[in-house]
Formats: structure tokens, sequence, C-alpha cells
């Protein structure tokens, strides 16, 4: 043995070559589109003949040749009442589905939910001092300005309260209230106040 010994390094998985040539896909690619094709054409033949069919037997063909007006008002009738139970089908059958949607719904939140799938992301640390803490709420640098909460408060004097409540109550004659709104000065009044 030589001191020259280097390892070999390990072999990484290489993806092994496709051996299908890319004309031959194309050509199975093209072949499994027509049979995919021709399938999709035999199911819709088969249901439009099962439509057929249903409608054959729930709906005979109608023998309209030698009947009166009695007969003929007898059986618009009887065709009428077969369209409303069948629309009345028709609406109990939409109904459900739609319930079942609405609750199909609901149970994926519930699995997502029961899952964890979410994830409550990771809070930071932060310092913060008194000081900055007060300046972040009040917005001023002072100490003795953020502690003294009822300097930044609107001043109210009570005389103006009181003349509030006595405009508030003072009522006169509501006669002379309506003449002196009444026409287009009144209107121009209300729009000037």
């Amino acid at each position: 043995m030589s001191d020259d010994y280097k390892p070999v390094p390990a072999k990484t998985e290489a993806k092994p070559k496709c051996k299908i040539s890319a004309s031959r896909k194309l050509s199975l690619k093209i072949l499994l589109l027509a049979r995919a094709t021709e399938e999709l054409e035999a199911e819709k033949a088969a249901i439009e003949d099962d439509k057929v069919r249903y409608l054959g037997e729930k709906l005979p063909p109608l023998q309209l040749g030698g009947l009166n007006i009695d007969d003929l008002q007898a059986l618009c009738k009887e065709m009428h009442d077969k369209i409303n139970s069948v629309d009345e089908e028709r609406y109990d059958c939409e109904h459900k589905v739609f319930k079942n949607y609405r609750d199909i719904n609901e149970l994926k939140l519930k699995v997502q939910d029961l899952g964890g799938k979410f994830k409550k992301p990771a809070l930071r640390k932060v310092r913060v001092s008194a000081d900055e803490m007060m300046e972040a709420l009040f917005g001023s640098k002072s100490k003795a300005s953020s502690m003294d909460l009822r300097a930044n408060l609107k001043s109210v004097k009570k005389e103006d309260i009181k003349q509030e409540k006595e405009l508030n109550m003072e009522v006169g004659d509501w006669r002379k209230n309506v003449e002196a709104m009444s026409g287009m000065e009144g209107r121009k009044k209300m729009f000037d106040a």
C-alpha cells in the first residue's frame, strides 16, 4: 500500500436514462389521447341512450287522435300535475345537494383545524424600557407631561353647558315655527343654518 491513497468519493445516484425514444413517447401519447377521446364519445352516447330510455319509460307517447275537448282538458290537468310533482322533486334534490356541499365544506374546515396546518408564528422578544413605552403610548418624551393625563384633556366651560340647556329647554309656539319654515324662505333658512 502506498501513502498516496485517496478515498474514492461515493457515487451519487444518478437518474436512470429513459429507454424510450422521444418519437416513441410522442406516438404513445397520441395513442392514449385517441383512446381517451373514443371513451369520452362512448360515454356521451351511453348517457344520451339512458336519457332517451328513461324519458320513454316516464313519458309514453301521447295519443291525441279522436279526443274531445273535455278529454284534452283532463289530459292537460294530468300533465300539469306531473310537472308540478317533478318540479318539487327537483327542488328537493337541489336543496339536498346544496346542504351536502355546505356540510362537506364545514367538515373540511374542521379537519383542517384539527390537523393543525395553521402554525403560529414565533414571537420575537422585544425589550422596551418604561420610558420608551410611555413615549410610544403618549407621544412625548418627558415623564411629567406623559404622567399628567388630565393636561391633554379638552376643558369644558360650565357656562356653555348652561346655554345649551337653555336653548334646548326653550320651546315657543309651534305655529310660528311652522309658518316661518313654510315656503321657499323657510327651506332657505334650513339650508343656511
